[in-house]
């Protein structure tokens, strides 16, 4: 990858983004402000979306710390509520399956095709689950990752 310093930001999120896109249980990636993304639209689930939230630029590497958000509609029974533990939704089906997308993403960086490429994770992810976020009940994972890849800027 030639020029990957100058082009770093666009190849990492693009990369993560092909990558998440590829997974069965991930319909839309989108990245920026999430409240610039119209959730109301039933159709984008289940999304990931992909926040830059800092650069460290190094001199071989640059490090960016993101932050990936996985994420479906919970989907409410109209049945009366015969389990208590598991309640009368599916969102434990919804943060097991979005736990297991930002799982994946992670092995991949960790010691899959995306370190191979050059897209390496450091450290241990942080996820943190959410229940009832934004206005349509949604729940996920917000996992918050550093990923290097190779700073190639030649000061001469």
């Amino acid at each position: 990858m030639s020029q990957q310093g100058i082009r770093g930001f666009y190849q990492i999120t693009d990369t993560i983004a092909g990558h998440l896109l590829r997974n069965v249980n991930v319909n839309t990636v989108t990245t920026g402000d999430i409240f610039d993304i119209d959730l109301s639209k039933q159709s984008i689930f289940p999304l990931a979306h992909i926040i830059v939230n800092s650069v460290t630029l190094q001199e071989q590497v640059m490090s960016f710390n993101i932050t990936v958000m996985a994420m479906d509609i919970v989907d409410e029974s109209k049945d009366a509520t015969t389990d208590i533990f598991k309640g009368n939704n599916n969102e434990q089906d919804v943060l097991n399956t979005q736990l297991a997308v930002i799982n994946e993403l992670t092995m991949a960086l960790r010691r899959g095709d995306l370190y191979t490429s050059k897209f390496q994770l450091v450290g241990d992810p942080t996820l943190e689950p959410f229940y009832e976020r934004f206005d349509n009940r949604l729940a996920g994972y917000a996992a918050t990752i550093d990923v290097i890849i190779h700073n190639d800027i030649d000061i001469c």
